[in-house]
């Protein structure tokens, strides 16, 4: 996959996360902050559907204002989005959502959990998003995350009584989370998972409400609060030297791939959540009132309290390192509690403070950021001690084959570098997200490992264990091993060291579309792993397909480096589909993956091991006119789909767009939500309809109703609507059954949608002017019909085409109906005249 970069210029809070970016270097505000996190005992979950429905001011409220240990409980990862920064879909949007969502987490200081729910599109009731889920199973991970979280509240970001209302993945999370509060503490719901972990009864439920759950702020005022609890989460944070709402806003705007960049907000603001269930509030502006947050909760925590309150109370900001003799009494204490969760959480709390008080480096960089089975990896190893306690490092060891003692006296701000060996595994699993490992379904994704359920990332498996004496005390800090390196226009670069197969392939082309029955070339590329890889590669396909060569020999000299291959594809005469794939045989072992890279400068780099497979189609589509200018909007994979069926396309930035240049081109086709992201089509409009004027077509695919960049969205009267048809077999109805583009050149059937995904399209319009003619008709069960789905006007000589159906989906997924409307709607005025107006009598 072509690399794509994103720069996200947010200086001011640039923070790190273990997973390969650039470690953090607390300042003492920081690591006094973690101090009074460390003293409250209290947790707080909230959850929803998908990334980006979390409030991040509330989030952020109670786990910097409050002190609260707060998590996310995300149901799906935000695979059927669109993707506003690059070409990821589906899958590789749901990983570069799930780090959108880590990237939140490291500004407001939560943390980030999850379910097998795969988000599968748009669902107008929670009755069908339950059902497509697998309720059982979706309810079954938020029980599992309630009981491993051990949340003391719960909040919902919906409402649970709105079913039918809203997104339906939305309800659907609120009352799971109602379910699973009642069944948590149930030894009979869900025994199995009481082997990982135990019971747990949250004390209250709540919701998070606002002026918009009912309509207006006004209607919002005129409500009974007695039931509520409100907040001022525009608090202001000395030690940030920003409030609460501004570093909210710079969680939100991590994710960028849905647009939600936005201004920092500051000042008063109130946040309400309703209490749903549970223990009656004793306060109602604390929802942990009756629960002891202190160190007096657990047996024997009084001790450690004691301790731990006196170095916040008398925390040095010059020196932290003067209260690690402080810190390491506690640990000490800490590691006799009976309470496995709290001395679980509260230790890794302890070290990480302990760590960054002795201002202790240590890093562990190896020569590559990957490696493949049996290989042995050279690492650079630093401790660096910046303070003057006294501390060890005994010895140096990993899960595998590294042991070696150093009993070394650490001097202050002296840095001791270490050169060291690693050899993989030969069973070593590759690295990529655990929940793309096996196939799943519509709706949910297939884990496993139930040990893995609910965990935002994979974990790492090649770490490196720091064992240190910090006064004497035995203390081992675990480090991932990175790769750490420069480049002169970026400076200092981070990325994780992952584990990747010997060999992986791809096909260039994911969707491969042949008009006619002549054979095509198509291009293979074969990625080494390792040094002098060496073997032969062959392309799998349906029956009535063949392939020549057979197989072909590969041999690469170097790691990294690549080898293209070309094989021609024959197709049969008649109209055809199914897939392709290439399959690498080194010795004995069989390579069917695909290696993907993920590279934005606002996540972590990704590698992603997806099967390699490309959809063929022999397709029996005609099309007029050859040059199609291409305006790009929030990203798709519209003109490369277009070029497969034999188009000559072109991108036209907005600055390029004059009459001269649209003269080129025999259609214009406008990428998905141009209209909203595009500040400067709003002063190429009037020349866009000139074009079409002229006898050129211009076909606008789907914007949203909101933050429209222009007045005139069409050269006559159109109005877009939330209406969609999320159900992708819906039945679609002719209206203009005897229209040229549903004849011209392709005689258009109720085959050619068949086998549409995700849906029939979204944001149509819903009032248009007499210029329009609606050609389809659709509707989800039990719906009204929604006739806006495709338009047509005549504007002069051309025509002007707005069209909601979801060819940005279709497209990618080579559905070939698609292709042939489309080719029509490129088509229409093209053909023969008399023709055209025999169909329109």
């Amino acid at each position: 996959m072509q690399k794509r970069l994103f720069h996200l210029l947010i200086g001011l809070l640039t923070v790190f996360n273990s997973h390969a970016q650039k470690p953090k270097t607390p300042s003492s505000s920081e690591i006094y902050e973690s101090i009074q996190k460390l003293n409250f005992l209290g947790s707080v979950l909230y959850v929803a559907a998908h990334p980006d429905d979390e409030n991040t001011r509330l989030i952020s409220y109670m786990s910097n204002h409050v002190k609260a240990r707060t998590s996310y409980l995300s149901l799906t990862r935000g695979d059927g989005g669109q993707n506003l920064i690059g070409p990821e879909i589906r899958e590789l949007l749901g990983v570069i959502r799930t780090q959108e969502l880590l990237a939140a987490r490291r500004i407001d200081g939560g943390e980030q959990l999850f379910t097998r729910a795969n988000d599968f599109g748009y669902s107008k009731h929670p009755d069908e998003t339950l059902e497509i889920w697998n309720k059982d199973h979706v309810l079954s991970d938020v029980v599992l995350a309630i009981r491993k979280f051990k949340p003391d509240v719960i909040i919902n970001r919906f409402d649970h009584r709105r079913a039918g209302q809203t997104h339906g993945h939305h309800t659907a999370s609120a009352m799971l989370s109602m379910k699973a509060f009642e069944l948590a503490n149930n030894i009979s719901a869900y025994p199995g998972q009481l082997k990982q972990t135990e019971l747990w009864q949250p004390k209250r439920l709540f919701y998070n409400t606002s002026w918009w759950r009912y309509g207006s702020q006004e209607k919002f005022d005129e409500i009974d609060k007695s039931n509520m609890i409100s907040f001022d989460i525009g608090t202001y944070y000395p030690l940030k030297g920003m409030s609460n709402n501004e570093l909210a806003s710079l969680a939100s705007s991590q994710h960028l791939c849905q647009g939600f960049g936005r201004l920092s907000q500051r000042g008063l603001q109130q946040e309400y959540i309703e209490f749903l269930k549970g223990e009656p509030l004793t306060d109602n502006k604390n929802i942990f009132s009756g629960i002891d947050t202190s160190w007096n909760r657990i047996k024997d925590g009084k001790a450690i309290g004691d301790i731990l309150y006196k170095v916040e109370k008398n925390f040095n900001f010059q020196n932290p390192s003067e209260h690690v003799s402080q810190l390491i009494e506690a640990y000490k204490l800490l590691q006799n509690i009976e309470d496995l969760h709290w001395k679980t959480q509260k230790t890794k709390a302890l070290k990480s403070i302990i760590r960054m008080c002795a201002g202790l480096y240590l890093e562990a960089s190896a020569e590559t950021n990957w490696a493949t089975q049996n290989e042995t990896i050279n690492l650079d190893i630093e401790v660096l001690n910046r303070s003057s306690l006294p501390i060890t490092l005994e010895s140096l060891n990993n899960a595998s084959d590294l042991n070696i003692a150093k009993n070394i006296s650490l001097e202050n701000n002296t840095k001791y570098n270490f050169k060291e060996v690693i050899r993989i595994k030969s069973d070593a699993p590759p690295t990529t997200p655990y929940w793309l490992s096996d196939k799943g379904t519509l709706g949910m994704y297939k884990v496993e490992d139930k040990s893995l359920i609910g965990l935002p990332e994979t974990p790492r498996t090649y770490n490196i264990d720091f064992n240190l004496l910090i006064n004497n005390v035995p203390i081992t800090f675990t480090k991932p091993i990175i790769q750490r390196f420069s480049k002169p226009d970026k400076g200092e670069l981070y990325r994780p060291f992952e584990i990747i197969p010997e060999a992986s392939a791809k096909i260039t082309e994911k969707v491969i579309i042949l008009d006619n029955d002549k054979q095509r070339d198509i291009t293979v590329i074969v990625k080494a792993g390792r040094n002098d890889l060496e073997g032969d590669v062959e392309v799998c396909h349906p029956n009535d397909w063949n392939v020549y060569p057979k197989k072909q020999k590969i041999f690469i000299k170097n790691k990294g480096e690549e080898q293209t291959l070309v094989f021609t594809v024959i197709p049969p005469k008649n109209q055809s589909e199914g897939y392709i794939s290439p399959m690498v045989h080194i010795g004995d072992k069989n390579y069917t993956k695909e290696l993907i890279e993920i590279d934005y400068a606002h996540i972590p780099f990704q590698t992603v091991l997806l099967p390699s497979e490309s959809k063929i189609v022999r397709l029996d589509i005609k099309k007029k006119g050859e040059n199609i200018g291409y305006i790009q909007g929030a990203g798709d994979a519209v003109p490369e789909s277009l070029q497969q069926i034999g188009y000559n396309v072109r991108i036209i930035k907005p600055d390029d767009i004059n009459a001269e240049t649209l003269s080129r081109f025999d259609a214009v086709v406008i990428g998905i939500r141009a209209y909203n992201i595009v500040e400067d089509l709003k002063f190429k409009q009037e020349l866009l309809f000139d074009f079409v004027a002229q006898g050129g077509n211009m076909i606008v695919q789907y914007n949203t109703n909101r933050r429209l960049k222009v007045d005139n969205l069409a050269p006559y009267d159109l109005q877009l609507s939330r209406d969609r048809v999320t159900d992708e077999s819906a039945d679609v109805r002719f209206l203009n059954p005897g229209h040229p583009v549903l004849n011209i050149p392709n005689k258009i059937t109720q085959k050619d949608f068949e086998g549409w995904t995700q849906e029939r399209g979204l944001y149509f319009p819903n009032s248009w002017s007499d210029e329009f003619t609606p050609i389809l008709s659709m509707n989800d069960k039990g719906e009204i019909a929604k006739d806006g789905s495709l338009l047509v006007a005549k504007h002069g000589k051309g025509y002007y085409m707005y069209t909601g159906l979801s060819f940005f989906r279709e497209f990618p997924a080579g559905v070939s109906g698609a292709y042939r409307l489309f080719a029509n709607m490129l088509s229409l005025g093209k053909q023969d005249l008399k023709l055209e107006a025999k169909l329109n009598d």
